[in-house]
């Protein structure tokens, strides 16, 4: 018996888990000093809301290595976990850490492994999707942590963030530069780098130019690489996530495609009306 463990940067919906079974430990989220559980009670849009009319930059706590001990309790003798990414956040040390104090105290009981995505959001909503398609090719626990490893490091992760507020509010990029880029309606198109950090693809002018481009960039990849597996994840971007579904299908032998809205934490990294797309 296995089970797969998942923070909460790891984006389901009700369908997604009678298929894909994950146990969520929810990170902490913070605007203006009120505490938000980012887990199935979070009413999100509301979050959004708060987020948005806030002047100040709004923070996360990653779940502590008793959060992740919680999950390691059942008849279950092979622990799967997946995080956001080690260079975005504490999360994955914390997970290991979760991990060394129980086989210390309980050794040979469990396998246990974590994976470290490099992404977040729809990547990582692949990787459990991964790991459950690999036990049910029965793999031993060795073949499958290479097998998904090989996945994590194949995948690709974009994304665009219609607002640039939560940037400039943590310094990353100037007001100057943030009003000249709204002004401009530039939209920079990023993702990560394949080492688990952010970098920018490409800055294009206008919303439309901008996920067209996008899309454009997806069908290349789908073509080149033959993926057949694609994850969209929205910041309640339901026009703009149903665009890139619809004309990625229309034009590429993609086989599946999940569209989810963001949770807490996702919503909080891609802002407003952010779309991420992992594939």
């Amino acid at each position: 018996m296995y089970k797969v463990i998942a923070d909460s940067c790891n984006e389901i919906d009700r369908e997604y888990l009678e298929n894909y079974p994950v146990e969520i430990v929810p990170f902490k989220l913070f605007i203006d000093g009120e505490e938000f559980i980012d887990d199935e009670n979070l009413n999100v849009d509301s979050f959004v809301e708060k987020m948005v009319a806030s002047p100040n930059l709004p923070k996360s706590a990653c779940p502590s290595p008793n959060d992740f001990m919680r999950h390691f309790e059942g008849a279950e003798d092979e622990l799967y976990m997946v995080t956001i990414s080690s260079k975005l956040s504490g999360t994955y040390n914390s997970a290991v850490l979760a991990k060394n104090i129980f086989e210390n105290d309980h050794p040979s009981q469990k396998f246990i492994h974590v994976f470290d995505s490099l992404g977040a959001a729809a990547s990582e909503t692949l990787v459990t999707k991964m790991i459950h398609e690999c036990k049910r090719m029965e793999m031993d626990p060795t073949k499958l942590v290479e097998t998904v490893e090989n996945y994590i490091k194949d995948m690709k992760v974009y994304f665009i963030s219609e607002s640039l507020d939560n940037l400039i509010k943590n310094g990353r990029i100037s007001k100057w530069k943030g009003m000249i880029a709204s002004t401009l309606k530039i939209l920079p198109i990023m993702g990560a780098d394949g080492n688990g950090e952010i970098k920018l693809y490409e800055k294009v002018r206008t919303p439309n130019k901008a996920y067209q481009r996008l899309i454009e960039m997806l069908q290349d990849e789908i073509v080149k690489n033959g993926k057949k597996i694609m994850a969209i994840t929205h910041v309640g971007n339901y026009e703009r996530a149903n665009q890139i579904e619809d004309e990625v299908k229309k034009n590429t032998g993609i086989d599946e495609i999940f569209n989810m809205k963001c949770a807490g934490l996702a919503s909080l990294y891609a802002d407003a009306r952010g779309i991420i797309v992992a594939l």
